[in-house]
């Protein structure tokens, strides 16, 4: 692994079949919640407001994945059933458009998310995340949240709503951009 001196195991398919594609990601099960790790994760919009106990679960639940530079971490149009939030490392996020030019659409750092719209409505990826220098992020899957549901609703639903205001702020930013744009165009 990254960073570390025992040699890294590619498991992603025994793990998770729909991850076939990423062979240069390696996979960590959480091993355990240490206080700097906790701090972390509480610090991110996904998991504000959570009881340590309910914080315990979700951890408990999550799986470290390494990506090296260049790593494709999600495909547009791939199917989706899990989400990640980045511990180290910068990613760009994507969208290849009509023309079959590839668009930057944004970029991800320390403490962000993404894949949680995969989540929510269980369609394809939206977006191509790439990994810009070596990263660690955090995968939780949909099978994983639905037994957050099952075992602690408190918790469950508190996640829901941090998501829910994630895609509110960006919605907010995708307006404002969109409301740019316009005038821009508009000037011309």
């Amino acid at each position: 692994m990254i960073g570390s001196r025992t040699p890294a195991v590619d498991i992603s398919r025994r793990i998770c079949p729909a991850c076939r594609h990423r062979e240069r990601g390696y996979i960590t099960p959480m091993a355990d919640s240490s206080p700097d790790l906790k701090a972390f994760l509480i610090a991110t919009p996904f998991f504000g407001g959570l009881s340590d106990a309910s914080l315990d679960l979700l951890v408990s639940m999550l799986v470290e994945r390494r990506f090296e530079a260049g790593a494709t971490v999600v495909a547009e149009g791939e199917q989706g059933r899990s989400m990640f939030v980045v511990h180290s490392g910068q990613l760009v996020v994507s969208k290849r458009l009509d023309s079959g030019r590839i668009m930057r659409m944004s970029a991800l750092e320390p403490g962000d998310f993404f894949g949680e719209m995969t989540l929510i409505e269980m369609q394809n990826r939206s977006a191509t995340v790439v990994a810009e220098n070596p990263t660690v992020l955090y995968e939780l899957t949909a099978r994983d949240l639905y037994k957050c549901y099952k075992a602690d609703i408190h918790a469950y639903v508190m996640v829901m709503q941090n998501i829910n205001r994630e895609l509110c702020r960006r919605l907010r930013r995708a307006d404002s951009r969109i409301a740019e744009l316009q005038k821009l165009h508009a000037d011309q």
